[in-house]
């Protein structure tokens, strides 16, 4: 029985990610953006417990952090919240599941949403001002969140990071004419975070896809990158990212 954390977790790949690891028998954490996205009592008991917070607003990302760190430590974080365009998409799919890392006690997995789409990224920062607001590429924030998962894993030797393409599913985001299941969307993220540790090679720092190590965009493992990528959200966020 693991304790997990899944954010994003009212609808889509997360909710089902959720469902799914509590019918498995572990304690899950389920995260919404606020009490009107998860209000079914059924849900609500199946689940160990429940934090709110809008990733998109760095000081509720910090207090999600803080009100998962009362709850204890982790065996895992699936960082599931995702944003596909507007203003919202580097601050959703980046800079929140870098806020939750550097400011939650390291859990023993961590698990990032990548897609395939982060091939298209670009990697040159400079493109992305992280504190405007503006609209920022999909693709982008992907790559960036991919790169954050591999650096990780160099990073904390003790913590299993790994980041997951759950493919394009039949979700609201991905919607009606997504032509991958919506179960395997979810399967990788749950093996990931609750299977024995020798049963999954890479142990860490692996880009997934249905259960199966891919190539990620080759920026995603540069160290330079990865390295170029922590300063600039240290800097946007005021975090200190362990080394």
């Amino acid at each position: 029985m693991a304790l997990i954390l899944v954010t994003g977790a009212s609808t889509g790949i997360g909710l089902a990610t959720a469902t799914a690891l509590a019918a498995g028998g572990h304690l899950v954490v389920l995260h919404a953006r606020n009490t009107r996205r998860v209000s079914e009592p059924a849900l609500l008991d199946q689940m160990h417990d429940v934090i709110y917070g809008d990733l998109s607003r760095l000081d509720e990302a910090k207090l999600v952090a803080k009100r998962a760190n009362a709850i204890g430590r982790f065996d895992a974080v699936i960082h599931n919240a995702g944003v596909f365009r507007g203003p919202d998409v580097l601050a959703v799919n980046t800079v929140a599941p870098f806020v939750l890392t550097a400011v939650m006690t390291r859990p023993a997995r961590s698990i990032y949403l990548s897609s395939s789409m982060h091939r298209s990224g670009s990697p040159h920062l400079t493109k992305a001002d992280l504190s405007s607001g503006s609209s920022a590429a999909y693709e982008d924030s992907k790559l960036y969140v991919t790169a954050l998962a591999l650096a990780l894993a160099k990073r904390w030797p003790d913590v299993m990071a790994h980041a997951v393409d759950p493919g394009w599913v039949p979700t609201r985001m991905g919607g009606p004419s997504a032509t991958d299941s919506l179960d395997e969307g979810h399967r990788t993220q749950e093996w990931l975070a609750t299977a024995a540790e020798t049963e999954i090679s890479p142990r860490s720092g692996g880009y997934w896809y249905h259960g199966r190590v891919r190539q990620p965009h080759p920026a995603a493992s540069d160290p330079q990158f990865q390295e170029q990528l922590i300063r600039a959200l240290e800097e946007h966020t005021g975090m200190t990212l362990p080394a």
